[in-house]
């Protein structure tokens, strides 16, 4: 089916009601209960947790939907702290997938308070994208949780028009697209595209900038996701470009970068990442004459 068309609209980034969020994979191998608390110290409003684990060898894993430890934990730290939880990762749907299997974590993310489950596709075949995604959006609908679909550049929906076709097909009102900012670029996307999305697609982002030099094979790709993201307006990507294109929403920060994160702590480094996406989105009027 082909993607509705819209007229380009007024966009403008995130006012600073909006917020941030401190995404897992900023800091992976923090918990989620000491990610809140880093994420308040630092100054965030939101996290992003990972609560569905990926499957990679040696991955940390934290099952909320499952550990009741860890899940009382993580609701202790949010209510002390006052960050809310924005969103749970990753609902990836893969051949042979049961989508049933996610919904521990996503009921442990609807008691917590969080809007939005990320989902990613990684396998071929249309008819069985298109199923598992309505089937996930079924799933959550009961909780008023939304399914945020994200293309990633070595994924097999690696693409804007992808992504659209399958959310545009789902016909589910709680079906959106996560655009996160370094795949984004990394699939040569022109912020102008955005405007053939839905406004009312977009729930939350996720930012961060990438180095403008880089190789394009698949190791390549992942290590710079995985570990050698940039702080705003470090590398290339016109971030602001990007989310100019888009509603105002919270934005979560996505930028795990394993040199920076042993050299300056996890907490300092959380910090700087904020930091500098405040200064790239909101930068200082100049001095008047």
């Amino acid at each position: 089916m082909p993607a509705p068309v819209h007229t380009a609209v007024a966009r403008r980034p995130a006012s600073r009601a909006f917020g941030f969020s401190l995404a897992h994979l900023t800091l992976l191998d923090q918990a989620p209960p000491e990610l809140t608390e880093i994420a308040a110290r630092a100054g965030y409003d939101y996290v992003s947790l990972r609560a569905i684990p990926l499957g990679l060898p040696n991955e940390i894993t934290y099952a909320l939907g499952k550990d009741r430890a860890l899940f009382r934990r993580t609701k202790a730290a949010l209510a002390s702290t006052g960050v809310r939880l924005l969103d749970i990762e990753l609902a990836r749907i893969y051949s042979g997938v049961d989508v049933r299997s996610y919904l521990p974590a996503i009921e442990a993310a609807a008691e917590l308070g969080g809007a939005h489950l990320l989902c990613s596709v990684w396998c071929d075949g249309r008819s069985f994208v298109l199923d598992r995604f309505i089937e996930l959006c079924e799933l959550t609908r009961p909780f008023g949780i939304t399914v945020d679909l994200e293309f990633v550049t070595f994924a097999s929906i690696n693409t804007l028009s992808a992504a659209i076709d399958i959310v545009s097909a789902s016909r589910c009102d709680n079906a959106g697209i996560c655009i996160d900012t370094l795949h984004f670029d990394r699939s040569h996307c022109t912020p102008e595209q955005l405007a053939s999305v839905p406004p009312e697609w977009f729930h939350y982002a996720q930012i961060c900038d990438g180095p403008a030099n880089y190789a394009t094979d698949e190791a390549s790709l992942k290590s710079i996701a995985r570990e050698g993201r940039l702080y705003l307006g470090e590398g290339n990507i016109d971030v602001p470009g990007i989310l100019a294109n888009m509603p105002s929403m919270p934005y979560s920060i996505e930028l795990p970068n394993r040199d920076r994160q042993l050299r300056l702590g996890p907490e300092e480094f959380a910090r700087q990442c904020l930091v500098t996406a405040r200064c790239a989105l909101y930068p200082p009027d100049p001095p008047e004459n």
